[in-house]
């Protein structure tokens, strides 16, 4: 039985979204993805004029002469919405809480597939699988999706990527798009092979969500802060200058390592935070995939 509570927030989500969809972010989407869901159909020798990135270097180095895998256009194309669930999303010093923010843009992406007659599904993850809705069509489906996403509550705490990814392989047999939606906050190594194989496999967009405050902390005093996935406790003067040094060089460090993880994977990534409005950021976003596509 469904609270009058969650379905005032799917309702709520429903309306917004897909004003946003239609007026915005639709055209964008089809701009980008129409004619680009392909499927695997034979490995056949290189021709002059054939993508460079379709080489299988494994049946090149068999055969000593340079072989492309060949895909034809599917009919139906598959959106697969990859959800971090995990502590660190329940955080948010303006607007709203990353977690409220992931699943606005996840219902946005959600009704854009559908208007766009492509099936849909999800992943929610943390330091395991929390939950599975295998992909289907239909306005019926993603009110089912976007209700998933609001009254879920997670029983892991962790986040691990790798782990999600290794499931998107699995469940998933053709060529499919990832939207993956994460704050990415652990160590770009955990899963910096995984996200590698998968975007072979699939086009992985990963969807970077953070907040103003985990970049910039202000000079505030002595505070006590806690880690949302380990529940551990810190004690910090955050007025003292060699922490903030410390803190500043610690931030650019890691987004650093992950930025160079998504490069040398080839994926896409679109930041958001909770403080700026995210549907500017996605149309341009495909806008400017679109015309690398078609140059």
């Amino acid at each position: 039985m469904i609270s009058s509570e969650i379905y005032r927030k799917v309702r709520q989500i429903e309306i917004t979204t897909k004003e946003m969809v239609r007026d915005t972010f639709s055209g964008a989407y089809q701009s980008v993805f129409k004619g680009q869901g392909m499927e695997f159909q034979e490995v056949r020798p290189y021709n002059p004029g054939d993508e460079i990135r379709f080489i299988d270097w494994n049946v090149t180095a068999r055969m000593g002469s340079p072989y492309i895998r060949q895909y034809r256009e599917q009919r139906e194309r598959t959106v697969m919405i990859v959800l971090d669930a995990s502590q660190s999303s329940n955080f948010g010093s303006a607007y709203r809480f990353k977690r409220e923010l992931s699943a606005e843009i996840s219902a946005v992406i959600a009704f854009a597939a559908t208007n766009n007659n492509d099936k849909v599904g999800l992943i929610i993850f943390t330091d395991k699988i929390e939950l599975y809705v295998p992909p289907k069509k239909g306005r019926t489906h993603v009110l089912r999706i976007i209700r998933e996403m609001i009254a879920f509550n997670a029983s892991g705490a962790g986040t691990d990527i790798a782990l999600a990814l290794e499931t998107v392989n699995r469940v998933l047999r053709k060529h499919s798009i990832i939207f993956f939606i994460s704050d990415f906050l652990t160590r770009a190594e955990n899963y910096s092979q995984s996200i590698s194989i998968t975007n072979r496999r699939h086009d992985i967009i990963a969807i970077d969500v953070h907040d103003p405050l985990e970049k910039n902390i202000p000079s505030m005093g002595l505070m006590m802060l806690e880690d949302s996935e380990t529940s551990e406790f810190h004690a910090i003067d955050t007025s003292d200058p060699d922490w903030r040094k410390a803190f500043t060089a610690k931030v650019t460090d890691f987004t650093a390592s992950k930025l160079d993880v998504f490069h040398k994977a080839g994926v896409d990534r679109i930041p958001v935070n909770t403080e700026n409005d995210y549907i500017n950021d996605l149309a341009l976003f495909f806008r400017k995939r679109a015309r690398k596509f078609k140059s």
